[in-house]
Parts: C-alpha cells; sequence; structure tokens
C-alpha cells in the first residue's frame, strides 16, 4: 500500500491561502468602501467651499445684494448664450470712472486694467469637466434661478463653489424641475420666494414653458458633447 505522502494533493498548495486571504479581504472592504464614498462626496472631489482669492476684491454681497445690481449687468450672456460672460473692465468703469476712483486700493487694479487695455485676470470658480456640456440660456430662460447652481451670490463676500454640480445633481434637478422653477422675472432676484405653493407653481410653470418630463434624457448626448 502506497504510503500517505506519495498521494497527489487534491488542491494545490497556494490553495492554503485562500481562507487567510478572504478573512483578510472581509475585513478590509468594510474600511475600504468608507473611505471610498467618504472621499467621494468629500469637498476636496466635489470642490464645494473652493473660494480662490480675486486679483479684485469684489463683493458680490455689496454690488448684487446691497446696491441690487442685476446678475445680467455684469454678465451680459447669460440669457443668450451658453456661458455666462465675464465682464469687461469697461462695465467696472461705467460706474467706477465717478464712484470710488480715487480708491487707491479697491481700483487699482481696474484703473490699470482700464488704461493699459490688459484684461483682469479672475479665476473661474465653477468648473465643470470638458466632457459635460451646460447651456446657461437654456435654464434661465426655462425658470431656473442663478441661485438653484451658485447658492447666494448676492450673500457673498468672496464668491465660492455652494453647489457639488455633480452629475446626481443636474439629474436630481431634472427629473423634478418643478421642485426648481419661477417666474422669468424672478429668475436673477436670488431671494424670491413663492407666495403658495412652490411645487404647484412650478408645474404651471413646466406646462407654461414647455419643460419636457425628465425621461428625454435617456440619451447621453443631451449634456456629453
Amino acid at each position: 500500500m502506497a504510503d500517505s505522502a506519495d498521494k497527489p494533493f487534491v488542491f494545490p498548495r497556494w490553495a492554503n491561502y485562500l481562507l487567510p486571504a478572504l478573512i483578510v479581504g472581509a475585513l478590509g472592504t468594510g474600511p475600504y468602501l468608507i473611505v471610498a464614498l467618504g472621499l467621494g462626496g468629500s469637498p476636496v472631489t466635489t470642490d464645494v467651499g473652493y473660494q480662490p482669492i480675486q486679483p479684485v476684491d469684489f463683493s458680490h454681497a455689496l454690488h448684487a445684494g446691497e446696491l441690487g445690481i442685476d446678475c445680467r449687468y455684469c454678465h451680459t450672456t447669460v440669457d443668450k448664450a451658453a456661458f455666462a460672460a465675464i465682464p469687461p473692465t469697461q462695465t467696472c468703469m461705467n460706474c467706477h470712472a465717478t464712484i470710488k476712483n480715487d480708491s487707491p486700493k479697491l481700483i487699482k487694479v481696474v484703473r490699470e486694467s482700464y488704461v493699459t487695455g490688459k484684461p483682469i485676470d479672475w479665476i473661474k470658480v465653477h468648473n465643470l469637466p470638458d466632457y459635460a456640456y451646460f447651456n446657461h440660456s437654456a435654464h434661465v430662460n426655462k425658470g431656473v434661478s442663478c441661485v438653484a447652481c451658485h447658492g447666494r451670490v448676492d450673500q457673498m463676500e468672496i464668491v465660492y463653489q455652494a453647489k457639488t454640480l455633480s452629475m446626481s445633481f443636474c439629474l436630481d434637478c431634472h427629473r423634478a424641475p418643478e421642485k426648481h422653477l419661477r417666474p422669468l422675472d424672478q429668475v436673477t432676484n436670488l431671494g424670491w420666494q413663492p407666495a403658495g405653493d412652490q411645487l404647484k407653481l412650478g408645474l404651471e410653470l413646466k406646462e407654461t414653458l414647455g419643460i419636457r418630463d425628465a425621461a428625454y434624457m435617456t440619451a447621453c448626448s443631451t449634456c456629453h458633447r
């Protein structure tokens, strides 16, 4: 009778490591998922709170909030084009040629830009991926307020990113646009609140403005070009 040591193994020797590997994997999966989900939703990933220091101490809280300047006075293309234009220096000088024109701290960079013709290097705050297409005019002209994506800019001394602007953020709105719609004449009134039921108003606006059901967004090319 052959010795048992001479019998072939039913499983290869490396199979001995399967059980320890499974135990280690099971113990590590939980912490891995927690870390992965935490990083995925972190402001570091979504850029929520991103607040770069601009070359000019421009206060939206003063200009858009206290003084009530309409967003479209500076961002002239927001209701006409896909992008919201950054105002040229001439727009600033329309007021500051006579208002605080002697302020060396606040207006110096603006005056230098006006005299030299060199644009001010404003830093973009809200950046979408290159593969995502967003049209400002398509939203603004359908009753979607600036505040829906940018937050209460009229209360910000220094503008920061208030919303994630992620795909799920966009889809949440498109699946139920009636929750976010407002009359067209209130789109740039960031502090506007509905006098009655928002849902009822939104459904009425959805019908009046001809906003289609979210089902039409099944084609990826709607947002991705």
